[in-house]
Formats: C-alpha cells, sequence, structure tokens
C-alpha cells in the first residue's frame, strides 16, 4: 500500500467573498463558457459544412477549436458547480483526469499550432510542392499524432503521479495539475522530476521549430509583395494566437515556481485560469475575423439563418 494514496478527497482553492460575490464570478464565468462553445463551434460547424474549407490549415484550425471545447470541459463545469455549491473539493481519481484533461489540451494546443506553423512554411517557402507535401492523407497522419503524442506523454505523466502516497489534501489552485498533485506527496520522487522535464525537452523543440520556420517565412516574404500579403492574411493569425498561447502558459508556470504568496487571492485565481479562457476566446475570434473566406462563409451562414 506505500505507492497508493489514503487520501480518497482532495480540497482546492475558493473563491471567498459573500454569496453575491461568487454568483457574480459564477454569472461571467457561465457567460464566457457559452462564448467559448459559441465561437468554437461556429469554426467547427463552418469548416466541416463548406467542403471548400476541407484544406490543411483549416483542418487545422478546426482541430485547434475541438481541443478549445475539450480544454475547457475539463476546468469550466466543475469550476461553475464549485460557486454555486460552496465546496470546493474533488475526488483523487477525478483530480488525476482533471489534470490529465488540462496537461494534454495545452500540449496538443502546441502540437497543432506547430502543424499551422509547418502547413504556413510550406505553403508560403515551397509553394510548388505544396499540394504534393501536404495530402489529405499526410494531413490526417499530421493530426492523429498531434492528439496522439500529448495524450500518450500526458497519459505517462498522470500515472506516475497516481502512484504518489499524498500526506496533504489542500490544493493552493482552483483546479488539479500534475505538479500541484505531487507537492501533496509525503516524499519527492525522481519520477516527478524526469518526466516533466522530459516534456518541457520535447514541447521546447516544437518552441524552436516554430522559431525556425518563421525566420524562414519572413525571409521569403521580404523579398515578395505576394508573399507579404500572404503572410499578413494567413500567418499574422497564426503568430497572434502562438504568442497569446505562449504568453499565457508561460505566465501561469512561471508564477507557479517562483511566484508570490503575497498577491491578492482574486488574482492569484485570475493568473491561474487565463491559458483556460484567453486562447479558447481570441483562437476563434482572431480566425473569423482574419481569415477572408472563413468570414465570408460564417456571414453566409449567419444569413442563410437569418432568413
Amino acid at each position: 500500500m506505500d505507492n497508493v494514496s489514503m487520501i480518497a478527497m482532495l480540497t482546492l482553492s475558493r473563491f471567498s467573498g459573500p454569496t453575491s460575490y461568487r454568483l457574480t464570478v459564477f454569472a461571467l464565468t457561465l457567460l464566457c463558457y457559452c462564448a467559448i462553445w459559441l465561437l468554437n463551434v461556429t469554426i467547427i460547424v463552418t469548416t466541416i459544412v463548406d467542403k471548400s474549407l476541407h484544406e490543411p490549415m483549416y483542418i487545422f484550425l478546426c482541430n485547434l477549436c475541438i481541443n478549445g471545447l475539450y480544454g475547457t470541459a475539463g476546468f469550466y463545469p466543475k469550476f461553475l458547480n464549485d460557486l454555486l455549491s460552496g465546496i470546493h473539493v474533488i475526488s483523487h481519481a477525478g483530480c488525476l483526469l482533471q489534470g490529465f484533461v488540462l496537461h494534454s489540451a495545452a500540449c496538443a494546443d502546441f502540437s497543432i499550432l506547430v502543424l499551422m506553423a509547418y502547413d504556413r512554411y510550406v505553403a508560403i517557402c515551397r509553394p510548388l510542392v505544396y499540394h504534393s507535401v501536404m495530402t489529405k492523407q499526410r494531413v490526417y497522419v499530421l493530426v492523429f499524432f498531434a492528439w496522439l503524442l500529448p495524450l500518450s506523454l500526458m497519459s505517462m505523466g498522470t500515472i506516475t503521479t497516481s502512484r504518489f502516497r499524498l500526506c496533504k489534501s489542500d490544493i493552493s489552485k482552483i483546479y488539479c495539475t500534475n505538479f500541484a498533485i505531487s507537492q501533496l506527496a509525503c516524499s519527492p520522487s525522481i519520477e516527478s522530476i524526469i518526466i516533466p522535464a522530459f516534456n518541457i525537452t520535447f514541447y521546447f523543440g516544437h518552441f524552436i521549430f516554430v522559431i525556425w520556420s518563421y525566420v524562414y517565412l519572413i525571409r521569403t516574404c521580404l523579398t515578395s509583395k505576394e508573399n507579404r500579403s500572404k503572410f499578413m492574411q494567413t500567418c499574422l493569425p497564426h503568430l497572434l494566437c502562438l504568442i497569446t498561447f505562449i504568453v499565457c502558459l508561460l505566465f501561469d508556470l512561471l508564477y507557479i515556481r517562483f511566484g508570490s504568496k503575497q498577491i491578492p487571492r482574486s488574482a492569484q485565481h485570475f493568473i491561474a485560469i487565463e491559458f483556460i479562457l484567453i486562447p479558447p476566446i481570441i483562437n476563434p475570434l482572431i480566425y473569423g475575423f482574419k481569415l477572408t473566406r472563413m468570414k465570408n462563409r460564417i456571414i453566409q451562414f449567419l444569413s442563410r439563418k437569418h432568413l
């Protein structure tokens, strides 16, 4: 029984304040969650229904929006229920599941954004071979691995975390993460260092690839007015989404490691949820307004529904 936690329930950090304050936070959170569903489902349905959008960039965008719904489903329903009930507790198994969903969604987000960077690199830097390189079969294989690798890597981390023997039950965040659970362990484990280090190194390689691809993209676009137009139309939205995601995630990770507990509790909560709040709203908004074909299809679809 040494490797099995004897603590069945864990306590999450809670919003302190009167009932009216919690109800206000509940209403705002529910509004944000509804906006996330509306925006992402609009992009997903438009991409699936319109066959002219069955191209690599739009397929990747569709998967980015699906992943946004997947990741937020691991947080918002539980958090909304906690706000109404006022009881911020979660089972050990539920905590592991929530951590797995949030971690795998964040990693899948990054993987899909890397595929979008690769797609733009081939489209602009190697246009003559684009259709032979980005075939439908290859796109589907890339998407499959963009989901498989994060799910597999995070499964390893979750299984390792589940074997920790816990001596504490209070989590300092409003949701569960593997790092938060590992801090409750009775004694440190080498696995809690090796596996996160491997995952960080693996995705840092993704980051280096994105930097490399954009160096070539910018160099190529400087030589042609047509390529500059392509960059502004299709690469700029991707770059904005990528920067938003990386900034939000790094802000949270750096705060976990080096943040001060003197910051007001409400500010701590916002820092904790910004990577679950901002990218799922910003991504469909940026692509929906910036990509002309996507914007026109949405307007046509809404016009027909209105008529």
